[in-house]
């Protein structure tokens, strides 16, 4: 779903929890930083907006979205918080780099949420060119950082 209808779905169902008693960890890609750097803005703001206080919001930088796996469970390691997001943009290529990175952090992250306590929000966006990484990094399609801090608020209060 586009993030722009998700939300508009969500704050017109009013079925997005107070988070002002709520810590997250963010870990977020360095690679593609125009990309990751508006997903970044727009995850903090909505966490934000709905009562995450700027103190209980944590940012780890990490050089690629492969490594996005490591930061995300070292965070889990940390008894604090009650949600974790990982932001990254990976753009398809000449070479099946792509699809190994791809691959490896949607299992590496869908490991960590099967065998954890603490949901790990999953926002790599996988484009196949920047442009289409811009609509969905602030553009006509939303930001995914919004849309992936409303579901982190929501997975911590599930």
């Amino acid at each position: 779903m586009a993030t722009r209808l998700h939300l508009a779905s969500a704050q017109a169902d009013q079925q997005v929890p107070d988070a002002s008693n709520m810590c997250f960890g963010i870990v977020v890609s360095e690679w593609n930083p125009e990309i990751t750097g508006a997903l970044l803005d727009g995850c903090v703001s909505t966490l934000e907006r709905y009562g995450a206080l700027p103190e209980n919001i944590h940012v780890k930088k990490v050089p690629g979205s492969f490594e996005l796996i490591y930061g995300a469970q070292q965070m889990c390691r940390n008894d604090g918080y009650d949600a974790v997001i990982i932001l990254g943009c990976v753009i398809q290529g000449e070479t099946p780099h792509f699809d190994y990175i791809c691959q490896g952090v949607t299992q590496g992250i869908a490991r960590l949420n099967a065998t954890g306590m603490i949901p790990v929000i999953y926002g790599l966006l996988t484009t196949l060119d920047m442009d289409q990484a811009r609509e969905r990094s602030g553009g006509s399609l939303g930001n995914k950082g919004e849309e992936c801090a409303i579901d982190a608020i929501k997975m911590a209060k599930f």
